[in-house]
């Protein structure tokens, strides 16, 4: 898992049907200090995000697995909001929306 920024959303009106109903959330990975890391990327959210929050995510085969029993096409997924995090002693705390 990693943890991530929710720094936008996507509008898509034509896409595989197996993504119908699901939100999709543009997440900026974050490093250990809480400062942005590598390139955003698209999540489907499993947990409820919204912009401003801090998630973490899965990536890979596994991003699937929230929307069982369907398998829709993604390979990122946020799957918690993050209340507080801290990493090497020094704390981040999530971003209140």
């Amino acid at each position: 898992m990693q943890v991530a920024l929710v720094v936008g959303d996507i509008v898509a009106t034509r896409k595989d049907a197996s993504l119908s109903g699901l939100t999709l959330l543009v997440v900026q990975p974050l490093d250990p200090a809480g400062q942005p890391v590598g390139r955003a990327l698209v999540a489907a959210d499993a947990a409820g995000a919204g912009v401003g929050e801090q998630v973490f995510f899965v990536r890979g085969r596994e991003a699937a697995f929230p929307f069982y029993p369907v398998e829709p096409p993604v390979d990122a997924a946020i799957v918690g909001i993050v209340d507080q995090w801290s990493a090497e002693g020094a704390a981040a705390p999530a971003s209140q929306t």
